[in-house]
């Protein structure tokens, strides 16, 4: 019999028809590769908006409110034999591990992102303050995981390296002229993510286009330029790379990010990438990413540089060594199994 493993998580999820949709990938393919390990509970918040992603797995459970919430956390934390993996820190997840400690259990905490950063774009210094207390609280009791080691600010935990990529990702790869600059950003259209920031940035710009592909279904936002497309997530992986495939340069412009997939996904299909010194540590050892300041002036001075390269740039692409969705979970199954999953109240 499968140990029982209980994801919990701040992502919204809608459900239809008994069938339950997210907007992360992540959060789709993550439990869905674990469960054939573990017995896999997922927990979610209730979301009134369609989403993209269907997650297949039998045991879904999703709360309408905090209260909700912290209760069904509750009982889910007197299982026998189980263990616990909280996903992020949030308000609503920092509070489930602290239930979950008083109920005597030890959470495993993935961190997929810098929360300092993201929770200072949002709310400014007041955010970092709010992150910090919950991030200090949650490092005594959790055992820790990340994607990047500055992320746990000195805190010890398992370093792993998340990817949503398989071997179709890297077959057929489309080759590809540079006579106008088509740009791509495949992500949540978030303040934090940079998205409209960058579009100030291009405005007016007719040399060059961009395509957004990660709008939800029902937006609150709008952006009225005539070089900028916005597209909704795509859920159909073909049709994700074919957007890589029909574009020539990748554009990431989050203030912050932990390890973006994304970012493996367009070097997957040979497309350089441009990012800000904001995240500038995402580069690492790997080719075909460049960094430019946040300004048009840099940006099309890189732009200019990968045009004249660009074959060549492709070629130093060829040589990166990326990791795989099947490498991210056999990872993640070796931190969960070896976490020590109990401790003792003091």
């Amino acid at each position: 019999m499968k140990q029982k493993l209980f994801i919990i998580s701040n992502e919204s999820i809608y459900v239809q028809n008994n069938k339950f949709f997210c907007d992360n990938i992540d959060l789709k393919t993550t439990p869905e590769g674990l469960s054939k390990k573990f017995d896999v509970y997922l927990l979610g918040r209730k979301s009134k908006k369609k989403r993209s992603h269907q997650i297949k797995l039998k045991n879904v459970n999703i709360s309408k409110n905090i209260f909700f919430y912290i209760s069904t956390v509750i009982s889910l934390a007197k299982q026998e034999n189980a263990k616990y993996l909280v996903i992020s820190i949030t308000p609503f997840t920092f509070l489930a591990s602290i239930f979950l400690k008083l109920c005597g259990n030890k959470p495993m905490v993935y961190l997929r992102s810098d929360g300092y950063g993201e929770y200072k774009a949002i709310l400014g210094k007041t955010g970092i303050l709010i992150y910090h207390l919950m991030f200090t609280i949650t490092s005594l009791i959790a055992n820790l995981a990340s994607c990047r080691k500055y992320i746990l600010k000195g805190k010890s935990g398992k370093i792993l390296s998340p990817s949503q990529l398989d071997t179709v990702w890297f077959r057929n790869s489309k080759q590809i002229e540079i006579n106008k600059f088509n740009l791509l950003y495949v992500g949540r259209i978030r303040i934090e993510k940079g998205i409209f920031s960058l579009v100030e940035l291009i405005k007016n710009k007719k040399d060059l286009s961009l395509t957004i592909v990660g709008a939800e279904q029902n937006t609150s936002y709008s952006i009225n330029q005539s070089n900028v497309k916005i597209k909704l997530t795509e859920k159909n992986k073909n049709r994700l790379i074919k957007y890589y495939d029909d574009h020539n340069v990748f554009i990431l412009p989050s203030f912050t990010e932990g390890h973006p997939m994304v970012l493996l996904e367009s070097l997957a299909r040979r497309r350089p990438v441009i990012i800000f010194e904001e995240i500038e540590h995402v580069v690492e050892n790997k080719r075909g990413i460049f960094v430019s300041k946040r300004n048009f002036l840099d940006l099309f001075k890189t732009l200019n540089y990968i045009k004249q390269n660009y074959k060549k740039i492709q070629n130093d692409i060829r040589k990166n060594k990326l990791p795989t969705n099947k490498d991210f979970i056999r990872e993640l199954i070796n931190f969960i199994s070896s976490s020590t999953d109990r401790k003792s109240i003091k």
